[in-house]
């Protein structure tokens, strides 16, 4: 089963980038200790050479990490067959314990690339390269998140066995059950409703509207990255029971499936990337506008702001869509 390609592409995806991010941390420590785009001793002109081969080499990995999400969870979904008790890429990954971890922290590892490539973006903007030491220290936050997602992927693989029966999402997504995911999809459907519309419109009107404030912009990072949270909550309690138009379905890995029109993808792409967008804007704004970033950063920011904004609508417009195209009534 190892040798199946996409398992193959993965495992070899993940060792390759855990290989690129220690070593890229290691040379961080050296960029925290030493870089001083002041100097111009030897010592600083080899960092700054060095700097151009690891951020190329970091591009290149944090691209394939985020490509290697959607693979992960179309690899499960396409494996379900193989294990009993397995309808959907849930059952797939429950086959053993290393799955669900694996999918949880490859997902973390999906946002902090994105938000690394942006803070990467605002620095090369820069003539004097601001926030090298930033980008660099937050590669101490990047590279063990990578390592943990290679063990976890390759303890995963490994250690598919195809005669364990399984559970699949109508044990493990239902309000009689135990569990996160059970308290996941009891969560009232009006609640969660409201909270994914007024959530999506609120932000959307904050990046839109508001003054572009420094800690507004630290605020609206932090509530994209609670909102993504909620917003997973609610299509697991009322949007994919609209989908699947049953009160007792609420798996959000089935919306990825072809006989749902892969609608899932449609929820997703915008959800994860605009709460990539928010987090960058949120971080670049913490760290501040540097003297040869304070006419261009601001715009920057604002692009990635009115992006999340458009990408929010879109979320809750394909959300409302699903709804409306129901025959499922949940709420009275």
């Amino acid at each position: 089963m190892i040798f199946d390609p996409p398992i193959l592409a993965l495992l070899l995806a993940a060792a390759v980038s855990a290989v690129v991010a220690i070593a890229a941390a290691l040379f961080a420590v050296r960029v925290l200790r030493h870089w001083d785009i002041r100097s111009g001793s030897a010592l600083q002109i080899r960092l700054e050479r060095r700097t151009y081969l690891v951020t190329t080499a970091l591009k290149i990995v944090m691209v394939m990490q985020m490509a290697a999400l959607a693979l992960f969870v179309h690899n499960a979904d396409r494996m379900a067959i193989l294990f009993t008790g397995a309808m959907c890429a849930l059952g797939t990954l429950n086959v053993n314990q290393w799955g669900m971890p694996a999918f949880l922290v490859q997902i973390g590892v999906f946002l902090t690339s994105a938000v690394w490539l942006l803070l990467n973006r605002a620095d090369e903007m820069g003539r004097d390269y601001p926030f090298t030491r930033a980008k660099y220290a937050f590669l101490l936050l990047f590279a063990p998140l990578v390592v943990a997602s290679a063990i976890l992927q390759w303890l995963y693989f490994l250690n598919l066995d195809p005669n364990v029966i399984t559970s699949c999402c109508s044990k493990l997504f239902t309000p009689e059950g135990s569990g996160l995911q059970a308290d996941l999809s009891a969560m009232d459907p009006k609640l969660a409703l409201i909270i994914l519309f007024s959530g999506a419109g609120l932000l959307a009107a904050l990046a839109l509207f508001s003054s572009a404030g420094r800690w507004l912009h630290v605020m609206l990072g932090i509530l994209g990255g609670l909102y993504f949270m909620l917003a997973i909550a609610a299509i697991i309690s009322a949007i994919a029971p609209y989908i699947y138009e049953t009160p007792n379905h609420h798996c959000p890995f089935c919306l990825l499936k072809p006989q749902y029109g892969f609608i899932g993808y449609l929820l997703y792409l915008p959800l994860f990337a605009a709460t990539a967008l928010m987090l960058g804007s949120g971080l670049l704004a913490a760290l501040g506008a540097p003297k040869s970033l304070q006419q261009r950063l601001p715009a920057y920011q604002k692009r990635l702001n009115w992006s999340a904004a458009v990408l929010y609508l879109a979320f809750a417009g394909i959300a409302l869509y699903t709804i409306l195209r129901s025959h499922l009534i949940l709420i009275g």
